[in-house]
Parts: structure tokens; C-alpha cells; sequence
């Protein structure tokens, strides 16, 4: 169980929290966090890239010269892959690189993650009514009271987007805004701190505390 103080908008602390979640054993921990991180990253790729091999590239039906007595190396097409602008020998083809994962399995690695990450795990009170309009600069001040370093970064998770919110966090470069609904194991292991409001860390416990 993670045992959390809950800070307020000046930083303060207003209460505690906690999350309880059934996670991997110490063993087997590593293996399941690394294959669904390696299969998040597989699932990304576009997998688009694509050369053309020697029947593919335009022009090159006719032979160059005839195959004896010329003295230069016989050749049947200016399109063999020896040549300049010819084709391409096992260059990359449209593939799929999805690897696939159980449900289970993906649920227990997210949460493992976020068991993980306890000691740099910061929770704060729900502050959307603190920000009626964008405000980039109150929020990067809000984050440096709550613990974010100036130089560190940070996933910020709220339980349901908000716009005044979004707009003020989206042009903080160190700043990664998602619900709770949409945590995944890159995002919870690639950043310095994570911020949870303390509504979002009980819709991750009622979503995924099975």
C-alpha cells in the first residue's frame, strides 16, 4: 500500500491518501513491466517503411552492353542493386510489429509500474478551480511548490481533462498532462516526478485495484 500527503495549491499539507494495488512479486516484476513497455513501443511504430528491389525501380529492361567483348563486367540491367539508383537488397517492407500482451498481464505490468514509482509520487488536491482561465506561469509556480525541480519532468494526472487546465499545462514543455484513464507504463516509468490529484489516484484505484 502507497501512503501519500495530499498538498494543497500553496504546497501545504491538506490530508493523506493512499493506493492499494496488487502487484507482481520482486521476481517476475522486471520481465512483465519491460514486455509491456517493449510492447507499447512496438504498438507505435507506424511500421510504413518501404524500398523497392530491383523489379520495382523504374527503367532498366533493356541490357546496357552486350555481354562479351566490350571489356567492362557483364551486366543485364542498370536497376541491379550494384548500380547507382538501382534497387535495394532486403531493404524494409510495410510490416506490422505489434506485439500482443494479455489483458491481464498489461493490467498487472501498469500497476507494477505505478507501485514503482511510490517515491516520487506527489499528491495533490484537485485545482481546476484555482485556474478559471490559462494560466502557464501559476501552474509552473504550483509545481515548484508542490516538489517539481526546474530542470526535472513531470506527469501530471488528472481524473478528467479540463480545458482551463490543459491549456495552461500545454505549453510547459517538462509537462505531460493525461487522465487517469489513459495511464500506460512509458509515461509512468519516463518521468522525473508524477503528480496525481487526489481524485485521480482514486479513479486508478477503483479502475484498476482488482
Amino acid at each position: 500500500m502507497i501512503e501519500c500527503v495530499v498538498k494543497n495549491w500553496q504546497g501545504e499539507s491538506a490530508g493523506t491518501a493512499s493506493l492499494d494495488l496488487r502487484v507482481a512479486n520482486e521476481d517476475n516484476a522486471p520481465h512483465i513491466v519491460h514486455r509491456a513497455l517493449v510492447r507499447q513501443l512496438n504498438n507505435a511504430r507506424q511500421g510504413t517503411a518501404s524500398t523497392k528491389t530491383r523489379s520495382e525501380v523504374r527503367g532498366g529492361g533493356r541490357k546496357p552492353w552486350r555481354q562479351k567483348g566490350t571489356g567492362r563486367a557483364r551486366a543485364g540491367s542498370i536497376r541491379s542493386p550494384l548500380w547507382r539508383g538501382g534497387g535495394v537488397i532486403f531493404g524494409p517492407k510495410p510490416r506490422d510489429y505489434s506485439v500482443k500482451m494479455n489483458r491481464k498481464e498489461r493490467r498487472l505490468a501498469l500497476r507494477t509500474a505505478l507501485q514503482s514509482r511510490a517515491e516520487d509520487l506527489i499528491v495533490v488536491q484537485d485545482f481546476a478551480n484555482e485556474l478559471p482561465r490559462p494560466k502557464t506561469k501559476e501552474l509552473a509556480q504550483a509545481l515548484a511548490r508542490w516538489g517539481v525541480g526546474e530542470n526535472e519532468t513531470a506527469l501530471l494526472i488528472v481524473s478528467e481533462r479540463d480545458e482551463m487546465v490543459y491549456l495552461s499545462a500545454r505549453n510547459i514543455s517538462s509537462i505531460k498532462l493525461i487522465s487517469a484513464g489513459n495511464l500506460n507504463v512509458f509515461d509512468l516509468l519516463a518521468a522525473d516526478k508524477i503528480v496525481a490529484t487526489a481524485s485521480a489516484l482514486e479513479k486508478v484505484q477503483e479502475v484498476y485495484g482488482d
